[in-house]
């Protein structure tokens, strides 16, 4: 990535809906189409409900991401949703030797 280009900020707010989860997606992917080499982020600090609609959103959005050639980074996830990811298989990368692509919620301030 060009140390100059700005990364690709997917934001989950509030609580995500089943609706809402095709539209990110192909948001997404207009953005990566658009920013050839950016980075891409999925924040999830301001996602209220941390539920399986939420965990889909995460699994569609990487899957975007991966199908474009990119890895989509997660940051400021809550315990919650870090366990639910774990849960169904999702906290890690396939390689275990890999570094997780997630980041937990940092403190305020």
């Amino acid at each position: 990535m060009d140390s100059t280009q700005q990364p690709i900020v997917v934001e989950l707010v509030g609580r995500v809906a089943p609706a809402d989860v095709p539209l990110l997606c192909a948001r997404l992917q207009a953005q990566v189409v658009a920013a050839e080499g950016a980075e891409v982020i999925c924040d999830v600090g301001a996602l209220v409900v941390a539920d399986l609609t939420a965990v889909d959103a995460v699994a569609r959005l990487r899957l975007t991401a991966r199908r474009l050639g990119r890895e989509l980074r997660l940051t400021n996830a809550g315990p919650e949703l870090l366990a639910l990811l774990a849960f169904v298989g999702l906290g890690r990368g396939d390689d275990p030797d890999r570094p997780s692509a997630l980041s937990p919620r940092r403190p305020p301030g």
